[in-house]
C-alpha cells in the first residue's frame, strides 16, 4: 500500500506535463487548447498539425502510460495496478503544470493497458477503426476502445475489487472529459 501512495502521485505528475502543449511552443504555434475540441490531445494535435505530428504524440502518450504500468507491475500487488491508471488519467486532464486543462487521457491509457493485456488493445485499436468509420466521430471511437480496454484490464487481474475499482474511475474520468462532445454531436444530430 505504501508504493500505491508514493506511485500514485508519481503518475499524476508524469502524465501533467503535456505534450501537446510542448510541442505547439516547440513548433512556435498557439496554444493547442484554442481550437477546435479546446482540448490538449492527440486528435487535436492531428486537426491543427498534421498526422504526422499526432503519430508523435500519439507514441509519446502511449510510452508514458506503458511506463507508468511497467512501474506499477514491478512495485505493486498485481490487483493495485489499474489504480494507477486513474491517477495517470487524471494526470492528463487535470495537468498541475498546464493551468489544469489538458486532454481526454485516451492515448495514455491505451499504452497503460497495452502493457497490461496488449492483445486486447490491439482488439481496442480494431474497435475505434471500425466504430469511426460507422460514425465520422473519434470520440464515439473513443467510447468503444475505452470500454474495450476496461474490460480487458479487469479480467487480466481476475475481476479484483480493486482492478474494477481503479479501471472504473477511469473509464468514468475519461467519459465525462468526453462531455462537451457529446453535447456538441446531440445538437448537431438534432439539426439533420
Amino acid at each position: 500500500m505504501t508504493n500505491l501512495i508514493l506511485l500514485s502521485p508519481v503518475a499524476y505528475l508524469a502524465a501533467s506535463v503535456n505534450f501537446p502543449i510542448l510541442l505547439f511552443k516547440l513548433l512556435d504555434q498557439d496554444d493547442p487548447r484554442g481550437k477546435f475540441s479546446g482540448n490538449a490531445g492527440t486528435v487535436n494535435v492531428t486537426r491543427q498539425v498534421g498526422m504526422a505530428w499526432g503519430a508523435v504524440i500519439l507514441l509519446l502518450e502511449m510510452s508514458r502510460g506503458g511506463a507508468i504500468a511497467l512501474s506499477g507491475t514491478l512495485l505493486l500487488p498485481a490487483q493495485l495496478v489499474p489504480v494507477l491508471g486513474f491517477f495517470l488519467v487524471l494526470g492528463v486532464q487535470k495537468p498541475l503544470f498546464h493551468s489544469f486543462r489538458g486532454g481526454k487521457g485516451v492515448a495514455c491509457y491505451l499504452g497503460f493497458s497495452a502493457f497490461i493485456s496488449p492483445i486486447l488493445a490491439g482488439a481496442s485499436c480494431l474497435v475505434w477503426v471500425f466504430v469511426y468509420r460507422l460514425f465520422r466521430q473519434p470520440f464515439i471511437g473513443s467510447f468503444f476502445m475505452i470500454a474495450v480496454l476496461g474490460l480487458g484490464t479487469m479480467m487480466h487481474y481476475s475481476m479484483s475489487w480493486p482492478a474494477i475499482a481503479g479501471t472504473g474511475l477511469t473509464i468514468a474520468a475519461i467519459y465525462l472529459a468526453h462531455k462537451s462532445n457529446i453535447i456538441a454531436y446531440r445538437k448537431e444530430f438534432n439539426k439533420k
